[in-house]
């Protein structure tokens, strides 16, 4: 068994500046959990897998191509590869959410 403990794991550097920490690493699929400060943002990009998202904590804006919720904690969202997307914290504390990419990606994310 192998168990990770997210706050040993160093964030690691992405395109985004913002706390990533890549969690697992597998050949079939990544998970990152992202932490955003009031405030951040991702910058809209695009994945070349699929991707499914459960928010962890705090509340949180996702954008999935024209789509735009606002989602808390316990949440789960999906988004299919190749669509320009993006998270954002507007609220006044700590929203993380881990990120799971199916299969592990063996391109790049894309920058918009």
């Amino acid at each position: 068994m192998k168990v990770t403990k997210v706050s040993d794991v160093v964030s690691g550097p992405n395109p985004h500046h913002v706390d990533a920490r890549k969690v697992y690493d597998s050949p079939h699929a990544m998970g990152v959990v992202i932490t955003l400060q009031p405030g951040e943002s991702l910058k809209k990009h695009i994945t070349p897998v699929d991707v499914f998202f459960y928010v962890l904590e705090g509340t949180g804006i996702v954008e999935i191509g024209d789509e735009r919720e606002v989602v808390g904690a316990d949440v789960l969202v999906e988004s299919p590869a190749r669509i320009p997307h993006l998270w954002k914290n507007e609220s006044d504390s700590v929203f993380r959410v881990l990120v799971v990419k199916v299969p592990k990606p063996t391109e790049e994310t894309k920058l918009l």
